[in-house]
This record gives structure tokens, sequence and C-alpha cells, in this order.
């Protein structure tokens, strides 16, 4: 009899499928390492010869591989073998997870992927597979175990349960891992994280106040803070230039929505779709005049539109390496004279109205308003965008 979900998973038999050595290696040392036993196949026709010789639970198999592919592979086991498949690849656009899981694979993983994401979903495979096996075995015995079958059917509850919970930690684990790839691109020109982190809670309450939906709400929260996560592909020397740019430098600094686009593309993930969205048009502006495509109006995206703003004031009112932070007031009648112009009026008016939150926040999160209105001095770049030549705030101090 197969081991049930109370005995240790870690006894399940593993075959390694991948003509990539130093791929198999990872996995079978990952695999090995967790206490399971492991077999080793080059491509799809040694994997069958190794199954018609041993008993396999599991097949964990790359799709893009010689003489036979995986999916091809994954055919032959399922109706030939009592074994459930894995499949993994790096190409995620040329395969669909729903067809893949149809053909029979019990999951799916893309590369890159981390020792602890593969050990998660293997353990939920071997969990799923011990109990289905079980539940056949009652079912053929029904009349005499009635009382066995209402266990499982109450552990299958719980194993469903769990995999809620897999799920919930593999989605924390992917979140933060893209939350460290912002961290990277901010430290260039922000020396915390604080940043990102205002601007997920701008953003959340902001769409909160738009009278969005609540999925939208929080993909806003997660997907924000990857609006700059181009800026990792600009030269520091670009990126830290404390004083103004040149026409050169600027059109540089301008990429850094297509490479922020260009990371985040490709994936399935709402989040990502969002950020990668968000990332592409927060620069662009309600009267056409931003980059990259000058977009204008509702073409903008409304997460674009939201982070936009956000992005804005939370740039005029911290220390940049260009200038030193502005004081709210100051940063509020910029947006104000920008209503119509940069930003969206309706866009600017939920801002506005929530600006006793906004402060809240701001405070809250290593920002405080230590600046007075008296005494802030213009930045040389602000000074040639003409930003200070807006009637309602102050003329530029001498200095930078």
């Amino acid at each position: 009899m197969n081991p049930s979900i109370t005995e240790a998973p870690k006894e399940a038999q593993i075959l390694v499928v991948d003509d990539e050595a130093p791929v198999a290696q990872l996995v079978e040392q990952t695999l090995s390492k967790a206490g399971y036993t492991c077999r080793m196949a080059e491509n799809g026709r040694q994997a069958l010869r190794i199954l018609e010789q041993e008993p396999i639970d599991v097949v964990v198999s790359d799709i893009m591989m010689p003489e036979m592919d995986g999916v091809t592979l994954l055919k032959k086991v399922k109706a030939e073998y009592f074994a459930d498949v894995m499949l993994m690849t790096g190409f995620t656009e040329d395969y669909n997870y729903e067809t893949l899981i149809r053909e029979g694979a019990s999951d799916f993983i893309t590369k890159p992927f981390s020792p602890r994401e593969l050990l998660l979903r293997l353990k939920r495979v071997l969990k799923m597979r011990y109990l289905l096996i079980e539940r056949d075995q009652i079912n053929a015995e029904l009349e005499a175990n009635v009382a066995r079958m209402e266990t499982v059917n109450t552990e299958l509850k719980h194993a469903m349960t769990e995999l809620q919970s897999m799920n919930q930690q593999l989605n924390q684990s992917y979140l933060d891992t893209i939350n460290r790839l912002c961290l990277a691109a901010e430290y260039k020109d922000d020396d915390t994280g604080d940043h990102i982190t205002r601007i997920s809670r701008y953003c959340e309450m902001m769409a909160q106040k738009l009278g969005q939906p609540e999925e939208f709400v929080q993909l806003m929260r997660y997907a924000s803070p990857m609006h700059d996560i181009g800026k990792i592909g600009i030269p520091d020397h670009i990126l830290l230039k404390p004083g103004k740019l040149t026409t050169e430098e600027f059109n540089v600094i301008k990429t850094h929505t297509t490479i922020g686009a260009n990371i985040l593309s490709g994936s399935q993930a709402e989040v990502l779709k969002l950020a990668n969205e968000i990332a592409l048009n927060h620069h662009e502006k309600w009267n056409g005049k931003g980059y990259p495509n000058g977009l204008a109006g509702p073409e903008i995206p409304l997460s674009a539109r939201i982070v936009g703003l956000a992005d804005t004031f939370d740039a005029l009112t911290t220390k940049r390496p260009y200038k030193n932070p502005y004081p709210t007031e100051v940063a509020l009648d910029i947006i104000r004279s920008e209503r119509e112009k940069h930003f969206e009026p309706v866009v600017v008016d939920a801002f506005l109205d929530a600006i006793d939150e906004i402060r809240e926040i701001k405070a809250a999160i290593n920002s405080p308003d230590n600046t007075a209105v008296s005494d802030f001095i213009w930045s040389e770049r602000d000074i040639e965008n003409g930003i200070y030549q807006h009637a309602d705030i102050k003329q530029p101090s001498a200095g930078k």
C-alpha cells in the first residue's frame, strides 16, 4: 500500500528529466537534501526505460528537450504508467497552464524557481497523490469501509485547506521576491525602501477613494511599488546626478519606463500585468505631453494616472539626489496647478480630498514634513522646468 498522508512523503521515488545538466543537478540536489529518492534521465526515452523497470511516484520533467519533449512524455506516462507528472519550463508564453493540466500534469512550475517553491509544489502533488490513492482503494471496498471514506473526505478537506495555505505562502514568496527587486532599483536614488511603501499605501487609498473594486484596490497595493523597476537599467552617473540633466541624459532616464515594462512583460499573474501597465505609462500626462508614447486623457490607464500623481507627490516631498524635500503645501500647489495638464482632474480631486490621510501615511512611513514653506529652496531642475512660475507658489530662493 502507498504511504498515507500521515506518513513522510519524502520516501517517494522521484524521476528528474532534463537535458540541461546544471538544472537537473540542482533539482536532484534539492530533492535529495530534502530526503527524496531521485533517479535521473537526460531525455524522455531514457525516462520511459526507467519507468518500465522501477516504480516512480512523480516525474519532474523539463518541456524543451531533444528526441522527446516533456509534453509528449507527459501523455505517454499518463497513458501507460501510474505516476504523477510535474512539468517545468522557462518558456511560459508557449504553454498554457490549463491545457497542460487537462493533459494530465499534476503541476506546472516556471524557471527560474526557488528550491522552496519546488519542494512546496512537490509536497502538494504527493499529498494529493496519496489521498487520491487511498480514496480509490476505499471506493473499491466501499461496503466494508464507509467509515474510512468519511475520514478520507475529511482529510481531503484538510488537504485543500493546506493547499490554500501553501498557495498563499507561494504568493507571499512571489511578492517578496518582486519587492526585493523593486528595492534594488530604488536603492540607486533612494537610500531606504520607504518610497515604495508610501507609494503602495497612497495608491491603495486613492483607488478606494475613486470607488474601484476591492480586487483592483489590492492589485494596486502590490503592483504600484514596481513602477520604477526599470531604473535598475539606468546608469548611476545619470540617476544620481545632483544637477540639471542634459537632453541626452533625460532621454536615457525616460527609458526606465520601457525597461520596466520589458522586465514585467509576459507574465500570466494579474499583479504583474498591472505592474507592467503602470511601469510603462506612469509618466504619461493627461494633456498628452508625457512619455514614452504621448498618451492623453483616458488613453492612459487608470492605474498609471493614480501612480503618476502619487509618485510626483512623494518625489516632491522627499529628498532626492538633485533636491531637498519640498513642503507638503508647495507640493499640493504644484499638483493643483497641474490639474488637467499633467494629472486627470478626478484623480487630483480624490487626492486633495484625502490629504489628511495622505499626511498620516507620509508621517508614519519615515517622511516628516519638516521644511517650512518660507525656507525651502527650488532645485535647479525645477527652475529649468518652470515649475516655480506657477502663480500660487513662492518664487525660488537663491542657490540650488
